[in-house]
C-alpha cells in the first residue's frame, strides 16, 4: 500500500473513531456539600440560638437571614453549571443547619424554587442546635429509606502537658463541644444515612459535621476518629447487605484527608487503583490538598476538610450505570474577601457584612452513559 493511501486511511479511521466518541451521550448529575456556616432563623428555639436572634450579640435580623439565604442560593444554584447541562446540584448536602425551617426557606429562594428540592433532616443533639441535612432534586431522585445514626463520644480525663495546653489554646474555634457533666457524653451532630434511585440507580448517601477542634486538634481528635469508625461500620452494613452497594459519604469533617480519622479509621485511598473491595472508599480530595487547593482556611494555612468520597463501584471503568467522573471546590471571586486581614478567605459574615460562610463548597460529578 502506498504511503499516501495508508495516511489517508488512517485519517477514515480516526474519523470514524472520533465520530463514535462524538455520538455517545451522557446523563451529568452534580453532587455538593456546603457548610451553610450558621444557617439561624430569627425565632428564639429551644436550643442554644440567643446569639442569633434580634436582640442577640449578632444583633440577627430578618433583614440580615434572608440576605444569606440569597447569598446561599446563589452559590448553590451555581455549582456544577459549565459542565452539567441539569445546572444546579441534583444533591446538596448541608450542614450547620438550624432546623427544616431554614431549609424550607432556603429551597424557596427564586435561584432555587424551579429545582424542586426534597428536604430529609432530623434534629440532632448538638448542644449549638445544629444539625446535618440533605437536598435533593424530587425529578431525579426517590428516596427510599432515610435515618439519623447518632454518635456516642465520651471525654476521659487525661493529663495534658502544659506545653500542649498552650498549643491547644490556639486551635479555638466557636463550634464548641459541649458535654453531659454526669455522664461526660460529647454532644455532637448525628451522621444522617439516605438511600434512593437516582435516576434508577440505587445509590446511598451519608452526610457528615464531625465534632470541631475545639479545645485543639490533638485532644478533640479522638472524637472525629470515632466519627471516622462509625462512618466505616455504617458503609460495611451498607455493604454487607449489597455487595455492589454505592456509597458517597460527604460533610466538613473537622480534619483533612491526612488525618487518622479519615485515613486509618474510615479508610480512604489516596488512588483509584487502591480500591479492592466494594468496601473500600476513594476520596479524590486528598489529592487536590496534595496540590495545594483549600475549602477553608485558619491562621494563613489553607486545608479541606471538606470533603466528598466514593465506594468502589462508583469507580469502574465502564459507563453503563452512574459512576464518579471528577471533583472540584467551587471558590468564585464573588466569594472571596479582597482586601484586609483575611484577604483570599472565604467571605463569611460580618457585622458589617453579610457573606457567605467561612468555607467553599466542594463537589463531584456523577456521569452514565446513555447508547
Amino acid at each position: 500500500m502506498k504511503i499516501k493511501n495508508y495516511i489517508t486511511l488512517l485519517f477514515v479511521l480516526f474519523a470514524i473513531i472520533g465520530a463514535n466518541a462524538q455520538a455517545k451521550k451522557y446523563i451529568v448529575h452534580t453532587v455538593a456539600f456546603y457548610n451553610f456556616e450558621n444557617l439561624f432563623d430569627t425565632i428564639n428555639n429551644p436550643n442554644n440560638d440567643e446569639e442569633w436572634l434580634p436582640n442577640g450579640a449578632q444583633n440577627w435580623t430578618s433583614k440580615k437571614y434572608q440576605k444569606k439565604l440569597e447569598n446561599l442560593s446563589r452559590v448553590l444554584s451555581e455549582i456544577g453549571t459549565g459542565e452539567n447541562p441539569n445546572n444546579s446540584p441534583t444533591f446538596i448536602g448541608g450542614c450547620e443547619i438550624e432546623n427544616r425551617g431554614v431549609l424550607e426557606d432556603l429551597i424557596k429562594q427564586p435561584k432555587l424554587i424551579n429545582r424542586d428540592y426534597g428536604i430529609v433532616h432530623f434534629d440532632s443533639p448538638d448542644k449549638r442546635g445544629i444539625d446535618v441535612a440533605l437536598l435533593y432534586q424530587k425529578k431525579h431522585f426517590i428516596v427510599t429509606s432515610t435515618s439519623n445514626i447518632p454518635l456516642y463520644v465520651y471525654r476521659n480525663e487525661e493529663k495534658v502537658s502544659k506545653k500542649d495546653k498552650e498549643k491547644e489554646k490556639e486551635e479555638i474555634t466557636d463550634d464548641k463541644i459541649e458535654e453531659d457533666k454526669s455522664s461526660r457524653r460529647v454532644f455532637t451532630r448525628d451522621q444522617l444515612l439516605v438511600t434512593g434511585f437516582l435516576d434508577g440507580d440505587e445509590v446511598n448517601i451519608i452526610v457528615n459535621h464531625w465534632p470541631s477542634r475545639s479545645g485543639g486538634e490533638k485532644k478533640s481528635s479522638p472524637f472525629r476518629e470515632a466519627a471516622g469508625a462509625l462512618n466505616r461500620k455504617i458503609i460495611d452494613s451498607l455493604v454487607n447487605i449489597n455487595p455492589n452497594a454505592k456509597i458517597i459519604t460527604m460533610g466538613d469533617l473537622n480534619d483533612g484527608s491526612y488525618n487518622k480519622s479519615v485515613k486509618i479509621e474510615l479508610g480512604a485511598k489516596l488512588k483509584k487503583s487502591e480500591l479492592k473491595t466494594s468496601a473500600d472508599i476513594y476520596n479524590p480530595f486528598e489529592q487536590m490538598a496534595k496540590e495545594g487547593n483549600a475549602s477553608l482556611f485558619y491562621r494563613d494555612a489553607g486545608d479541606i476538610f471538606d470533603q466528598i468520597m466514593v465506594s468502589e463501584q462508583f469507580v469502574k471503568p465502564d459507563y453503563s450505570s452512574f459512576r464518579y467522573w471528577k471533583a472540584g471546590i467551587y471558590n468564585k471571586p464573588f466569594m472571596i474577601t479582597t482586601v484586609g486581614q483575611y484577604k483570599g478567605y472565604p467571605l463569611r459574615h460580618s457585622m458589617t457584612e453579610i457573606g457567605f460562610s467561612d468555607h467553599f463548597p466542594v463537589y463531584i460529578y456523577l456521569i452514565k452513559q446513555l447508547n
